[in-house]
């Protein structure tokens, strides 16, 4: 039996200004990287939205990459910061949904740094590789059938309370 061999799926979104024009570069240099990003072009690393990641993530990407300019260096002055705040949120929120640390990244990567496109798309890929799908489709269906299972025993406890029992309204008030 011929099996298609699994790769990653990984969305990358790269600041206009410099991680962009650096993956141009690392093109028209011809350096060889794997070809498991999807790039979405954005004007800043700032503008990504926690949204953007999580959607991402929920559509079937095994990671998200996100690229923008050095500190100090940002087209727009401090989107850069704005991201690496929202960054270390994701990155507490996705460890509480269960997704590994190494599924998420940021990286600060000027215009002139094709090289380090290359070294951190392939370096990414190597990581999300071994680790595996992460099947966040399949995920959502098994916590719709928890969920399922918890209404359904909630129901069945609370035909149970005999009828004249308060509602949790009117115990507050009482």
């Amino acid at each position: 039996m011929n099996e298609k061999q699994w790769t990653p799926r990984i969305v990358a979104f790269f600041c206009n200004w410099c991680t962009y024009t650096a993956a141009d570069l690392a093109g028209v240099s011809r350096l060889k990287y794997a070809p498991n990003m999807r790039v979405i072009r954005i004007m800043c690393s700032g503008r990504v939205d926690p949204q953007f990641i999580l959607e991402a993530f929920a559509k079937g990407a095994d990671g998200v990459l996100i690229g923008g300019c050095h500190p100090n260096d940002c087209h727009y002055a401090e989107g850069n910061y704005k991201m690496l705040r929202r960054f270390q949120l994701l990155q507490r929120m996705l460890k509480d949904m269960g997704i590994e640390e190494d599924r998420l990244r940021l990286e600060w990567i000027s215009a002139a740094e094709g090289e380090k496109v290359k070294t951190v798309m392939n370096d990414m890929v190597a990581k999300v590789t071994a680790m595996g799908p992460l099947g966040m489709p399949g995920r959502f269906a098994d916590w719709d059938k928890e969920m399922e299972h918890l209404e359904a025993a909630v129901a069945t406890a609370e035909a149970g309370q005999p009828a004249h029992s308060h509602s949790q309204q009117e115990v507050k008030h009482a």
